[in-house]
């Protein structure tokens, strides 16, 4: 019985993933195996190696989006699950928005990005 959830995300590009992993200060590794329960892995295209025992993981869907995959019970043993994951969706969100407007023709708009 597998103990790896599957939860949709909004996340579409790899490089902007892997970079807000990094810039959270998380390894990261692609191609690889999410660690789970009792030595059960699942093979994912980008692996958040986190502390302990049990790793974040994301595949991508034929749409192009991104879905999340880890042991969230495993990874709340060490992490709060819910910060961990916002933190790094947040990270994304920002770097989307500053890669999209560093795009040809926005240089030059006036951007302000406001974190709450």
């Amino acid at each position: 019985m597998s103990h790896f959830s599957t939860l949709r995300t909004k996340i579409t590009d790899a490089e902007i993933l892997k970079s807000s992993l990094n810039d959270l200060g998380v390894s990261v590794k692609t191609e690889a195996n999410i660690r789970g329960y009792n030595g059960q892995n699942v093979r994912a295209d980008i692996v958040a190696v986190l502390e302990g025992d049990y790793d974040i993981g994301w595949s991508r869907n034929a749409d192009g989006s991104f879905d999340l995959i880890a042991d969230l019970w495993g990874v709340a043993k060490k992490h709060n699950q819910t910060e961990l994951i916002n933190s790094i969706n947040q990270k994304y969100a920002v770097n989307k928005t500053l890669a999209e407007v560093k795009r040809p023709g926005l240089q030059n708009a006036n951007v302000r990005l406001v974190l709450q």
